[in-house]
């Protein structure tokens, strides 16, 4: 069962990374970048500012905490103790693998750091902005998707190493979100 579920994830990830083009390679590189998004970062923390005053200086440190968490933990409890290696360092796919820029990244795929990563940012965000704005929950939901995907396309994960990233993250996202609540005793309208 295992192996079945290995071969379709292979296959899937070959469809997705065969789907390339010079003007896709450039957006998912960048899409894929930690920098291009600090501009979206200093947004979300000036609404963080407005709708929560100083409360926001804790709110940011319970990030902090879960930035912290996440990362380690994918790499830690995931990537160190199952050492999938990445398409790209497999040496039965690396041959058929688009890479973008040569990036291939570390060594091991299992789970996708930046699945686990931004899907945690964005759940944690959720409670906090989504009752402010009307799609804020649909616009951060899709950010953290297409940066996942992207990692797909830019032949560095499996699928499932992001739809397992995005599951942790959105687990962990969830549960500091509503520690961070309890702690602020922020009134919680958004149902967790």
């Amino acid at each position: 069962m295992i192996e079945r579920i290995k071969e379709i994830d292979k296959d899937l990830f070959l469809l997705i990374n065969g789907w390339h083009s010079p003007f896709w390679d450039t957006v998912m590189y960048w899409l894929s970048d930690k920098l291009i998004w600090i501009p979206l970062y200093l947004l979300l923390i000036y609404f963080l500012i407005r709708y929560y005053k100083k409360q926001t200086i804790m709110i940011m440190l319970f990030v902090a905490i879960l930035m912290f968490l996440s990362d380690q933990s994918s790499v830690l409890l995931f990537k160190n103790i199952f050492q999938r290696p990445r398409p790209c360092h497999d040496p039965a796919l690396a041959f058929i693998v688009h890479t973008v820029n040569g990036k291939c990244g570390g060594q091991f795929s299992f789970v996708s750091s930046h699945a686990t990563n931004h899907f945690a940012i964005a759940v944690f965000l959720i409670p906090f902005l989504g009752q402010k704005w009307k799609y804020f929950t649909p616009l951060i939901l899709f950010w953290a998707a297409i940066i996942s995907y992207s990692r797909v396309y830019l032949g560095v994960h499996y699928p499932g190493d992001v739809v397992a990233g995005a599951m942790l993250g959105t687990m962990l996202g969830l549960a500091v979100a509503i520690i961070c609540h309890y702690a602020l005793k922020i009134p919680n309208k958004s149902g967790i």
